[in-house]
């Protein structure tokens, strides 16, 4: 009997087998297709100027120009001079750290008082929260830029990193299903202990909660530092400017752009994302799967 068993578990193996290998050939094919435009921009940002506009394009250039990085950096523009990247760099670091910490502080405090704390009105006022990620930014941003216009902030950072301390719809949601997973118990055991709900909550829930305020940290991290628009509404001078904004300045209005140079740059600007996803994403993978419970 184990014999006549053992072909159709061989046979069962090796379909299975085959399932796994159609499975890898089949994502391997997909990721070549999404990683392509990264391979032609750190192509092109080594290439020679003469061969980033060649037809057929060139994938791998004569000669390996890694100096573009360094004259990216220091990239003199016909129409608007010296480009100060490095200023770029910081104005773009220091919004984006004070986002992250406003995100993380305001959202873990608020997604907690929907999750943990019963009060009059609490699931009405978290409907009302979820239902304003259906309002598109277009609608919000001629009232919003009257707002911070009135209050001075145009031409500053603040429009840019104090949104963030007023907590987002998404980041409230993700943590609140986070903290609902923690026993309660847990809570009315501190309470007899005589500790206060500000202490359980930076004791206790924070603590458990690690991954979980990572991941909304990477994610506000992401947006801050690709942001684009916000820069484009708020910033005027060029000397606040971002470095997605900035990118712009390698972009000639009457042609001769230095193709390689603003691919250059654009690998700088986002080495720093690459970085800090790599060295996240086991956090991140776990903030999203876990249930919390330890």
């Amino acid at each position: 009997m184990s014999l006549s068993n053992q072909p159709l578990s061989q046979s069962h193996r090796s379909e299975k087998q085959f399932k796994i290998v159609a499975a890898h050939v089949v994502l391997v094919l997909l990721s070549v297709l999404f990683v392509l435009p990264l391979i032609w921009m750190l192509s092109t940002a080594v290439k020679p100027i003469g061969e980033t506009m060649t037809t057929p394009p060139k994938w791998i250039p004569s000669q390996f120009l890694w100096s573009n990085f360094g004259d990216a950096i220091a990239y003199d523009s016909k129409e608007l001079g010296y480009i100060p990247f490095l200023v770029y760099a910081r104005n773009t670091i220091i919004v984006t750290i004070l986002a992250v910490g406003g995100a993380v502080l305001s959202n873990s405090i608020v997604a907690y008082s929907f999750a943990r704390i019963k009060w009059p009105g609490r699931d009405t006022f978290f409907a009302v929260t979820l239902a304003t990620m259906m309002v598109p930014f277009p609608v919000t941003m001629v009232p919003t830029f009257a707002l911070f216009k009135w209050l001075g902030w145009v031409g500053t950072f603040k429009p840019l990193w104090v949104p963030a301390f007023f907590a987002s719809a998404f980041s409230i949601f993700l943590l609140r299903q986070f903290y609902r997973t923690i026993p309660m118990e847990l809570s009315e055991a501190a309470k007899i202990d005589g500790c206060s709900e500000f202490r359980i909550f930076t004791d206790i829930i924070a603590p458990l909660s690690r991954p979980a305020l990572m991941v909304v940290a990477l994610f506000t991290f992401m947006g801050s530092w690709n942001d684009f628009l916000g820069p484009l509404i708020y910033l005027v001078d060029q000397k606040t400017f971002t470095l997605s904004l900035g990118l712009q300045a390698y972009q000639s209005q009457h042609g001769g752009t230095q193709w390689n140079l603003l691919m250059a740059a654009s690998c700088l600007v986002i080495l720093p994302v690459v970085v800090v996803f790599f060295f996240a994403q086991k956090v991140f993978i776990q903030g999203i799967a876990t249930s919390g419970l330890k």
